[in-house]
């Protein structure tokens, strides 16, 4: 039996190639980042946990609200950064005191480890999760073993 965070990952590298398209959730067609992990959970587990709002490229920044950061907390189980596993969440601040707004799926670990995610203007890409990265990454979560 495959486990769930290899689900995830499996599923992850699947949409791979797909544009980038700003609130879009489509695997083939077009994604962001949140569109990616909407589509992971919905392979998952069937349906999406809850009703996501229309959003701007800027959401949550003038408020100041860690969105994204509660929402994940409501449905993923948060774990240290220090304990990294294939197919995990991460979450990532794009600047020094904004929000946390970047999400992607950790690929692969040790010393050349990767991440899954929809970025900017690119395709879903599996890239280097490189020191820049890194120190964005804020949170990490595993997908829970099943969901009521």
């Amino acid at each position: 039996m495959t486990s769930i965070a290899e689900q995830a990952l499996a599923e992850a590298r699947d949409w791979i190639g797909t544009p980038y398209l700003h609130q879009a959730s489509r695997k083939g067609a077009g994604t962001d980042c949140l569109g990616l992990l909407r589509g992971v959970w919905r392979h998952l587990y069937g349906a999406e946990p809850e009703m996501i709002p229309a959003y701007t490229a800027d959401w949550s920044e003038s408020q100041g609200e860690e969105a994204l950061w509660h929402a994940a907390r409501r449905h993923l189980i948060e774990k240290p950064l220090a304990n990294a596993d294939s197919g995990d969440v991460l979450l990532f601040r794009m600047r020094s005191g904004a929000v946390a707004k970047h999400v992607g799926l950790q690929g692969r670990v040790g010393k050349a480890p990767s991440f899954v995610h929809a970025f900017g203007n690119h395709a879903v890409l599996e890239s280097p999760l490189s020191e820049p990265w890194s120190r964005r990454m804020v949170a990490r979560f595993e997908f829970p073993n099943e969901v009521t």
